[in-house]
């Protein structure tokens, strides 16, 4: 039997992505495409604005409905969510309550919506994370390796860039990247961020992590770690072609996740990174 799928934010950039390629895989049985209320294709065919085949779901503002019979739990079995920070809460409380595993991508969350996601892992399963694409989670874990064996000799700096449209800065995977640097090497989070540079004394000092941040035009994603020293300059870089990239990670997520104990997982156990 497919699983059971809701796509939340399904009329935006990603969610769209993840409608199409869901419909194409043919692994998943579309139960619900979810927007904000007064949104403008509310009512229309998700298939038919994924640019996809009609699959008889409309897009809605409403989570599906729970089964007959008294059970609290709803008809769908996972939801994906790349909507925005303020409609996380909805999503979260919507699979907590009814038993629905959750793989949820959005970035720029608070410190609160961070610790209500870990309190629902106790009762569903939960894939959270700051980025879906399976060669960048393969980054996440190399970098903080890399920065302790380089040592405190290399300076460390962190570039991302991103389409105009994106709103939160630093992107949350540069984020993840830093904090993944910092756990290694003992270096506090987010204390040791430097966010851009300006004046006259700027000069470069031994420890802090440069963080910058770029907003251009339709650019899907860039991140770009350099270690650097007197000598030499050592960089890693992964480069985001399309969104396709992040959606067919959320659906190897969410397939991944039908049948697993409630609890909060990461891409990293997704892809069986150690």
């Amino acid at each position: 039997m497919k699983p059971k799928l809701v796509v939340v934010g399904a009329a935006g950039r990603m969610g769209r992505r993840i409608l199409s390629l869901a419909i194409e895989s043919g692994r998943f049985d579309i139960v619900a495409a979810v927007e904000r209320q007064n949104h403008p294709d509310v009512g229309k065919d998700a298939g038919l604005l994924a640019a996809a085949e009609p699959i008889n779901v409309k897009l809605d503002s409403s989570y599906p409905v729970a089964r007959p019979g008294g059970s609290r739990q709803a008809d769908a079995d996972v939801t994906i969510d790349f909507s925005q920070p303020e409609a996380a809460d909805k999503t979260i409380d919507y699979c907590a309550e009814n038993s629905v595993s959750l793989v949820l991508g959005t970035t720029g969350l608070s410190d609160a919506q961070r610790e209500k996601i870990e309190t629902a892992s106790k009762s569903i399963a939960v894939v959270y994370t700051t980025n879906m694409s399976a060669g960048m989670n393969l980054l996440f874990s190399l970098v903080g390796k890399v920065a302790n064996t380089l040592g405190e000799q290399y300076d460390i700096e962190i570039m991302e860039q991103h389409h105009r449209f994106k709103k939160d800065a630093p992107s949350g995977s540069a984020l993840t990247l830093a904090e993944n640097i910092c756990k290694v090497t003992g270096r506090d989070f987010p204390g040791a961020l430097i966010h851009g540079r300006s004046g006259k004394n700027t000069l470069r000092q031994k420890g802090p992590i440069g963080m910058h941040a770029i907003r251009a035009g339709d650019i899907t994603g860039k991140h770009t770690i350099l270690f650097s020293t007197l000598g030499e300059t050592i960089t890693f870089s992964h480069t985001a072609h399309s969104r396709d990239t992040f959606a067919r990670g959320a659906l190897r997520a969410a397939e991944w996740l039908i049948g697993k104990k409630s609890g909060l997982y990461s891409m990293a156990d997704v892809l069986g990174i150690k």
